[in-house]
């Protein structure tokens, strides 16, 4: 991995830890994810005139991949949602991250992406720290736990949060591959917002859009730029990089999640967490290297 790439990757790891705390510390989370897609999407469009490059022509193809992308990322938002409201977060957090089991084999056997041994012990490194990160104690008992009731509707939803991530993931590089990543992240962008929009125009969700942006209006005017940020390197580090490595690397925001609650919210890092975070640097290091 270039050092080019390898820096926009650990950039959008930053900005993306960042706006996951602010949906942390928001009311209503869909909505206020919502809130960031909708101001994101704003200053995208009042900044694209501005861009040298002109938009590149259109194909149904670059459409169907950014309407499908979308599709993925707003089906993970979705199933992960279902997931952590029906289950408990140590059970169902870890199977959210099985997305990069995926990703690797998806990337080798379908873009013919080869991956060297220090890169392949680095995956392994970041998905197990990445599994570990919310487990309750250290032990092969917890380390299973999660995978003991298949049929729970919330192992359910998480499992099938990590799966949909992972399709994202690729059609995303192929996306960028294929297309100027500005302009991609621009189609997902906007894709996602209108899925998002149409969610919350159902009858159950009257009222909490306005209702949202009254308790939380400072955090979404700070979400928009950074979800922006976060979008915009990964993608121009993704278009450099095997997705293989980029989506791993990218779970060191896990690791800025962590040090942000301890040193910003007071939080403690107990055991578990220091073994899962340095589990996770030791394996971004041997991708960065290998």
């Amino acid at each position: 991995m270039s050092t080019l790439a390898f820096s926009l990757i650990i950039f959008s790891a930053l900005m993306h830890a960042l706006w996951n705390l602010l949906v942390k510390r928001s009311q209503d989370k869909t909505a206020f994810i919502w809130w960031m897609f909708c101001f994101s999407g704003t200053l995208f469009n009042l900044l694209l005139p501005f861009y040298p490059e002109p938009f590149p022509p259109l194909s149904w193809r670059i459409l169907f991949l950014g309407l499908a992308g979308a599709a993925c990322f707003v089906g993970y938002h979705l199933f992960t949602g279902c997931a952590y409201r029906k289950g408990e977060l140590s059970i169902t957090y870890p199977l959210a991250q099985t997305s990069m089991i995926y990703v690797p084999l998806w990337g080798v056997a379908l873009l013919g992406e080869h991956l060297s041994l220090h890169g392949t012990g680095g995956i392994m490194l970041i998905v197990f720290g990445a599994y570990c990160v919310q487990l309750r104690r250290l032990s092969l008992s917890e380390v299973l736990r999660p995978f003991r009731n298949m049929a729970d509707p919330s192992v359910k939803a998480a499992l099938a949060a990590g799966f949909v991530y992972s399709v994202g993931a690729i059609i995303d590089k192929t996306g960028v591959t294929e297309y100027h990543p500005l302009y991609f992240t621009y189609l997902l962008v906007m894709f996602m917002f209108l899925f998002m929009s149409a969610n919350l125009l159902r009858p159950a969700h009257r009222g909490r859009i306005r209702q949202e942006w009254r308790q939380s209006k400072l955090l979404v005017l700070a979400s928009g730029p950074i979800m922006m940020g976060s979008f915009l390197s990964f993608r121009y580090g993704l278009k450099l990089a095997p997705v293989s490595y980029a989506v791993p690397v990218r779970q060191v925001s896990l690791l800025i999640a962590v040090l942000i609650g301890v040193f910003f919210l007071g939080e403690t890092c107990g055991r578990i967490k220091s073994m899962a975070t340095i589990l996770i640097l030791a394996g971004v290091l041997l991708v960065r290297n290998g």
